[in-house]
């Protein structure tokens, strides 16, 4: 965990002023941390209920390394006992990100945050924003599932949103080093445990709603109502929203904050294309925005849904103030994100490929994408991931079978579950033909696409996108979709 050199220190007093309650207890803490691996001496730790045991175990850990009390639970304190000083919460989790902040004096209110939720396109919104900016000439943060900026300085990301803690330890250092706009991608699962709680962002943004992630909100309704939770007055004062999403339009119309909505061809959204036009390495577009603001320049990302994700950035940034002419100068200058429609060129005669999608929508896209820009076959390779929603899984085997000449399905991320049930559940319901092989290897299926591919063909390599671990049984294990693309290519040559 990354924090400011800046010096803090509270007392307890100053915190149960805080977190109104009563207190008996009398030390001070110079840190804050959830994560027992990240403790430093004098730290307080935050002890939280997980589900698959309590943070208190580490009592030990977190005292040998120099904590000097816990925030807990009951539960928690039964575990912990007289070990170190013990501060009892009701629900500590609720209060974590709100503590933290207040700890590094409400960092996110020196800061220009802006805070992407969606299930497709946030981490490509927030890397076009962050690259338009910084060639404003502003001072930039990022933080999202691709990792960590910093101004030049570059760190992993272990979440799409960082817990509390660490996200209020990385406000404060990019106070502390002069950052003025800050790009973050905010996930459900953050909003749900209160992680971005504390936060003031200065705009928010929705990109879409399709199904994901229903293992843990159950279904989709609660999946809309954990986004929605960031466009009320707790986070923020003003929204953009896309409307040509159905989920955009609800939101558009029951937010409780100001929006803006942005379309794609809809031209009564008060962001939208008034021209769009197909060229060699992209599009040429012309967006039109409020008070009739009007920025044409040359966009080199392939994918209508990246038309979608370059309105939004453009419009925000335009919030911002930056100068029409820089933003349509700039477009020409962005470049894709990692792992999203990732070239890989060793000189084959096909395309090759690499992207994130991993969602059924997200699936579609891409293939419907590359269909109108590849002229010979489209060989896909496609897995869903273990312990995550399953009812996605026999969707995106209809959609890769649909959206692909030669289908292959493979392995990614299995975790606890046997990959062999996985892929069951994806080919359900399928009569699979010659053009489709189930291959449960990762690695061999990248090379049997590879070996199948003909000049004129496009190879892509969908799901794991950036990522550079296959997690099996627990472990995960170095591999990177992009270097066994090219290795596969590299070998057959």
């Amino acid at each position: 965990m990354i924090r400011p050199v800046s010096d803090y220190l509270k007392s307890v007093a100053d915190l149960s002023r805080h977190v109104g309650i009563e207190t008996k207890l009398e030390f001070v803490f110079s840190g804050i941390t959830s994560d027992s691996r990240t403790v430093e001496a004098g730290d307080l730790f935050v002890a939280l209920p997980g589900s698959k045991g309590h943070g208190a175990s580490y009592v030990d850990e977190v005292a040998a390394s120099g904590a000097v009390g816990v925030i807990t639970d009951k539960a928690g304190a039964e575990i912990i006992g007289r070990k170190l000083p013990v501060i009892i919460l009701t629900d500590p989790r609720r209060m974590l990100g709100d503590i933290c902040s207040w700890f590094y004096g409400s960092p996110s209110n020196s800061l220009n945050v802006v805070g992407i939720t969606g299930t497709n396109g946030k981490t490509t919104t927030a890397i076009i924003l962050n690259q338009i900016l910084k060639i404003a000439g502003k001072s930039t943060g990022l933080i999202g599932t691709n990792g960590i900026e910093i101004g030049p300085e570059k760190l992993v990301a272990s979440y799409t949103t960082p817990e509390a803690s660490e996200l209020q330890s990385l406000l404060a250092t990019m106070s502390e080093r002069h950052i003025s706009h800050v790009a973050m991608e905010v996930s459900s699962h953050a909003l749900e445990a209160k992680r971005v709680a504390g936060t003031k962002f200065a705009v928010v943004g929705f990109t879409n709603l399709t199904q994901d992630h229903l293992d843990f909100h159950g279904d989709m309704a609660s999946y809309f109502a954990a986004k929605s939770k960031l466009f009320t007055n707790e986070y923020c004062d003003l929204g953009f929203v896309n409307i040509d999403d159905k989920y955009g339009r609800e939101l558009f119309n029951t937010s409780q904050i100001p929006v803006i909505s942005l379309a794609r061809e809809n031209t009564s959204a008060q962001w939208h294309y008034e021209r769009i036009e197909s060229t060699p390495r992209g599009y040429a577009v012309a967006i039109r925005g409020t008070g009739g603001i009007l920025i044409e320049g040359d966009f080199n990302l392939i994918g209508e849904h990246n038309l979608d994700n370059l309105l939004m950035a453009v419009a925000i940034a335009a919030q911002f103030e930056v100068d029409p002419l820089v933003i349509g100068n700039s477009l020409a200058l962005v470049q894709a994100a990692a792992g999203r429609l990732e070239s890989i060129d060793i000189g084959q005669k096909f395309m090759a490929l690499v992207d994130y999608a991993h969602t059924p929508d997200a699936v579609t896209r891409t293939l419907g994408t590359l269909r109108k820009s590849v002229s010979g076959r489209l060989i896909v390779v496609l897995g869903c991931g273990g312990d995550r929603d399953k009812t996605k899984r026999p969707i995106m085997g209809q959609e890769l079978v649909a959206g692909s000449d030669v289908s292959i399905f493979t392995s990614d991320n299995p975790r606890s579950e046997n990959p062999e049930s996985i892929l069951k559940d994806m080919v359900a319901g399928l009569a699979l033909g010659e053009t489709s092989s189930v291959v449960v290897d990762r690695r061999e299926a990248i090379a049997l696409a590879v070996a199948n591919a003909r000049p004129g063909d496009c190879v892509v390599i969908l799901g794991k996108g950036h990522e550079t671990g296959q997690e099996i049984s627990g472990v995960k294990h170095p591999f990177d979709d992009r270097i066994e693309l090219a290795r596969a290519i590299e070998e057959l040559a």
